[in-house]
């Protein structure tokens, strides 16, 4: 399996790449690192993934869909980081969109997007508040991977922690939310995790998985989707 993680610098990434390199997750997989900059290919390789620079803000669908030609899946973990509205809704929606778009053109059907668990139309976000744009970008991308044909996952985590793997989640229901100063928060290392397992567990193709920290093991939480 080849797989391409865009944004493979991001903090999840960081974690994900190596798990899928050295086969932590299974069995090993071949992973191209897609980031921005030529001076971050050496620590694309450090990770142990093959480098490849894609700027995804600026390049075209047809540009991103050269640069996934081969792959088998697609996982994407890029984001604008906060700064200003303008930007968070050029990476978070509209690069994103464009490279389901890429993906589809280029043949490659599955595509993980490593989103959070407030994606949804009722997120409570306030217009004036710093972090709607990211709700209504991550949300208009997660809108669009749905109506595509590929074979599509979402992963929607709770509040990301650093804290250590615990290799166990709890899978929100569909209609369930998070009550406020409850239990919310779940290890990027674990993301990583459920990332890296969903590529080999068919039961998540179609399933918005929004997930925190919990007491079933990751591979057993995400086959109990179906």
């Amino acid at each position: 399996m080849k797989v391409v993680v865009i944004g493979a610098l991001g903090k999840v990434a960081q974690l994900l790449v190596p798990l899928l390199a050295d086969g932590g997750s299974g069995p090993a997989v071949e992973v191209v690192g897609a980031v921005r900059k030529s001076e971050q290919l050496d620590r694309v390789a450090d990770l142990g993934g093959e480098p490849l620079l894609l700027d995804v803000e600026h390049a075209t669908t047809d540009e991103i869909a050269a640069a996934l030609d081969g792959a088998d899946a697609v996982v994407w973990t890029a984001g604008a980081g906060g700064g200003s509205p303008e930007r968070t809704y050029a990476v978070d929606r509209d690069a994103a969109i464009r490279s389901m778009d890429a993906a589809a053109q280029a043949g490659v059907r599955r595509y993980v997007m490593v989103s959070f668990v407030g994606a949804v139309p009722d997120h409570g976000v306030p217009e004036d508040s710093s972090f709607f744009p990211y709700a209504e970008a991550k949300l208009a991308a997660d809108d669009h991977l749905r109506g595509t044909a590929l074979d599509w996952t979402i992963l929607g985590p709770g509040t990301l922690t650093d804290g250590p793997p615990t290799g166990r989640i709890r899978v929100l229901g569909p209609d369930e939310r998070l009550e406020r100063g409850g239990p919310s928060e779940v290890p990027r290392a674990d993301v990583a995790q459920v990332a890296a397992a969903v590529l080999r567990i068919p039961e998540t193709v179609g399933e918005f998985v929004r997930f925190t920290t919990g007491d079933e093991p990751i591979p057993a939480a995400l086959r109990d989707l179906s």
